[in-house]
């Protein structure tokens, strides 16, 4: 499992803005496509494509990603 968390919602363009909070982790989905855009789980529920210049990567042992998926998928 791989997190990233969100560091800026400018140049969203047609993305909600209201969909990201900075500073949280989310989980990624599927990983940087060929145009630069990641899949992850955003504040509505949802997920989404969003670019990845939006986000850092965040590292994260193996235990408490299991802990992360769980808490963010209640």
């Amino acid at each position: 499992m791989k997190f990233m968390v969100c560091v800026s919602r400018e140049g969203l363009g047609e993305f909600s803005a209201d969909d990201l909070t900075l500073g949280r982790l989310y989980e990624v989905i599927s990983p940087a496509d060929n145009q630069d855009m990641v899949r992850i789980i955003d504040d509505s529920g949802e997920d989404y494509l969003y670019p990845i210049s939006l986000f850092d990567a965040v590292e994260v042992r193996e235990p408490t990603a299991t802990r992360l998926h769980a808490l963010l998928a209640a």
